[in-house]
């Protein structure tokens, strides 16, 4: 287990956020702390409380915390940022290498 920060820089709108995911050494749980431009992703940030990573790794897409929160908050069905976080939380939760993911638009 180890705390991750990811920067998500989202394309034409550039809204940047930032994912602090830190792990709670006794639950396993990862609580984010995250700072956005965005007015819609501070919403799902204020909404999203401790995950699971096992958790979230286990469930389907749809089904995950951190997407049924997105749908609720997020206007736009393309924005990167909920992807981002289920890779900081795996990241931060010991199940995935800390690696860049790329969105190249061409």
């Amino acid at each position: 287990m180890s705390n991750c920060k990811t920067t998500v820089e989202p394309g034409v709108c550039r809204l940047k956020t930032v994912i602090i995911a830190n792990t709670d050494p006794d639950t396993y749980m990862v609580e984010f702390d995250i700072q956005s431009e965005c007015p819609s992703v501070m919403k799902l940030a204020a909404a999203l409380g401790p995950v699971s990573p096992y958790t979230e790794a286990e469930a389907r897409l749809n089904n995950t915390t951190v997407y049924v929160l997105a749908g609720e908050n997020l206007p736009h069905a393309a924005c990167p940022v909920p992807c981002a976080l289920m890779k900081t939380l795996e990241a931060a939760g010991g199940m995935a290498l800390k690696r860049d993911v790329v969105i190249k638009l061409e």
